[in-house]
C-alpha cells in the first residue's frame, strides 16, 4: 500500500514512525515544505528564557530518522493540489521549482496549523513578529539581543510564556489582552487573576481588555501600539493570538467545522475513507462535552497521528478523545488544568458547579510546605468530574493528569471523594488533595439538597466478587 503523508511536524512524525514500525513494507512518502520536521514551538520560550541551550534540541526527529525507517521524505516540497477522488496529488519542488504528480493508496492529512494573523493595520510591520516556526523561533531570538521594551500582543499559552521568558531576560515586558482575563479558554476568571499578580510581581505590565488596533511607528523609530484604550510604545511586538488549521488542500472534499478544522471520525478518518487527519488540520472528540472541538495541542497531534498509523490498515484502534489537559510554569508556580471550566461549560449548555479547595498541598506540621488552590467542575444532574484547574508553587501537574483520567472514565465527584490515593506526609495528608476537592463538592449538593449517588461498599464488592476470593475454612 502507498501512503502519502502531507505535512510533518508532531503527528506526520508520529503516523511515519507507527506505519513503518507495524508494517515496515510499507511505501511511506512524506512531503514537508519547510526544511525540518518535528519542531517542539513550546521550546522556544524555554530557549528564549536560558532554559535549554540549543534551539537544535526541540527536534525529536529529522528527515534523516524517518529516511531510517524506510520512508520517503521529501523536504521542501510544497504540496499544490490534491484530487481526492482521483487519489493524486501535485507537488512543487521549492528547490528546482519543478511540479509533478504523484498518487497514493491513502493519504494522511498533517498540515498542521499556522499563527492567526488578526486583521491588524501594520501587522506586516518588520519590527511586528510571529511565534510559531523554527525560523520564527531565530528570529524572535536574534531580535531579543537588541530590543529591551517587548509587547506581547495575545495572552494565551505561547503570549503568557514568552512574557515570563522575557520578564527573566532583563526585558521590559508589557502584556496586551483583549479579554478580561488570560489563559481564558483553559482557566477561570479567579485563576486567571493569580496567574496576573504572578506576572506583575516580576514586573510584566499586563493590560487587560486592550485590543490592539494598529502597529505603527513614530519619528524616535519606536514602535506604536495602537489600542482601544491608548497608544503604547515598544521596540518589538510579538504577535500570538492563536491557531488556524491549514486545511485549503480539501476545502470542499472532506467534512470541515466552521474554523476550516477537518471532521473525524473514532478512527482519525475523515468523511473520506481513505484519508486520515490528525494534528492541528482537525478537530478533536472533546470529552467533556461529547462534542467535537477544535484544540491544537502537540499531545493531541502526537496521539492522533500515532492512530492515524495504525488505523491506515483498517480501523483498529479507537480515539478515546481528549480533556485538552495542559500544564505551565509561570515563574515559581505550576498552573495546571483539564476539562472544563465552569464558565465553558455553561457556555456549552451543561448544567455545572464549582468547588473549590484552598489549602496546603502536605500538612502544615511539615517544616516546608506551601498554599493550593484546586477549582473542580462538576455536573450537579449527573455528579460527573468535568474539568478542574490547579494552581500552586507545588509541582502539581500530575493532578492534571489524574483527573484527565477521572473525566476519560465518566466518574462522579463521588467516586473522586474516596478514590485511593497513597498518603505519606512528605507528599499529602490522609486523604489527597483531590479526593479533599471532591468531598467539598459531595457536600456542596447534600446542602443543596440533592441525593448522593451510592458508593459500593467493601462488604458489597466482596459479596459480588466472592468467586475470586480465598475460602475459609
Amino acid at each position: 500500500m502507498k501512503i502519502v503523508i502531507v505535512g510533518c511536524t508532531h503527528a506526520g512524525t508520529a503516523a511515519a514512525v507507527q506505519i513503518l514500525k507495524d508494517h515496515p513494507e510499507a511505501e511511506v512518502t512524506i512531503y514537508e515544505r519547510d526544511d525540518n520536521i518535528s519542531f517542539l514551538s513550546c521550546g522556544i520560550y524555554l530557549y528564549l528564557g536560558g532554559k535549554v541551550n540549543r534551539l537544535e534540541d526541540m527536534f525529536y526527529s529529522s528527515p534523516a530518522d524517518l529516511t531510517k525507517l524506510g520512508a520517503v521524505v521529501k523536504t521542501k516540497h510544497n504540496v499544490l493540489k490534491i484530487d481526492a477522488k482521483a487519489k493524486t496529488l501535485q507537488v512543487a519542488d521549492m528547490a528546482s521549482g519543478e511540479v509533478f504528480n504523484d498518487t497514493y493508496d491513502k493519504l494522511i492529512m498533517t498540515t498542521g496549523s499556522s499563527v492567526a494573523v488578526p486583521p491588524i493595520f501594520g501587522i506586516d510591520e518588520s519590527k511586528v513578529l510571529l511565534c510559531k516556526t523554527y525560523q520564527q523561533a531565530e528570529e524572535i531570538y536574534e531580535t531579543a539581543k537588541h530590543n529591551r521594551r517587548i509587547a506581547i500582543v495575545g495572552a494565551g499559552y505561547i503570549g503568557t510564556e514568552l512574557s515570563e521568558s522575557y520578564a527573566n531576560t532583563d526585558h521590559e515586558v508589557t502584556l496586551f489582552q483583549s479579554h478580561d482575563s488570560i489563559l481564558n479558554h483553559y482557566i477561570s476568571k479567579e485563576m486567571s487573576d493569580k496567574a496576573v499578580k504572578v506576572l506583575q510581581d516580576h514586573h510584566v505590565n499586563v493590560l487587560l481588555n486592550h485590543r490592539v488596533t494598529a502597529f505603527t511607528g513614530n519619528d524616535q523609530d519606536e514602535l506604536v501600539i495602537e489600542t482601544n484604550q491608548g497608544d503604547y510604545v515598544a521596540d518589538l511586538a510579538i504577535v500570538g493570538i492563536g491557531f488556524v488549521p491549514t486545511t485549503e488542500l480539501l476545502r470542499g472534499q472532506v467534512e470541515m467545522d466552521k474554523h476550516g478544522a477537518i471532521i473525524i471520525n473514532d478512527y482519525v478518518q475523515t468523511s473520506n475513507p481513505d484519508i486520515y487527519a490528525a494534528g492541528d488540520s482537525c478537530v478533536v472528540n472533546f470529552n467533556p462535552t461529547g462534542k467535537s472541538a477544535y484544540t491544537p495541542l502537540a499531545t493531541n497531534a502526537v496521539r492522533q497521528g500515532a492512530l492515524a498509523g495504525m488505523n491506515v490498515f483498517g480501523n483498529q484502534q479507537r480515539y478515546m478523545g481528549t480533556q485538552a489537559t495542559s500544564a505551565m510554569q509561570l515563574f515559581d508556580h505550576t498552573l495546571a488544568t483539564s476539562g472544563l471550566t465552569l464558565e465553558n461549560a455553561r457556555i456549552a449548555g451543561i448544567p455545572a458547579k464549582r468547588a473549590t479547595f484552598e489549602g496546603t498541598w502536605r500538612p502544615s506540621y511539615m517544616q516546608s510546605t506551601g498554599p493550593l488552590t484546586i477549582e473542580l467542575v462538576y455536573n450537579p444532574d449527573n455528579r460527573k468530574i468535568l474539568g478542574g484547574q490547579f494552581w500552586s508553587t507545588h509541582e502539581i501537574s500530575q493532578s492534571a493528569n489524574a483527573l484527565s483520567i477521572a473525566i476519560q472514565n465518566g466518574n462522579t465527584i463521588d467516586d473522586l471523594a474516596f478514590v485511593d490515593m497513597l498518603f505519606s506526609p512528605n507528599f499529602d495528608d490522609p486523604f489527597n488533595y483531590l479526593n479533599l476537592v471532591a468531598q467539598i463538592a459531595v457536600e456542596q449538593e447534600r446542602q443543596a439538597g440533592r441525593s448522593q449517588a451510592r458508593i459500593t461498599a467493601p462488604g458489597d464488592w466482596a459479596k459480588q466478587n466472592d468467586d475470586t476470593l480465598p475460602k475459609q475454612n
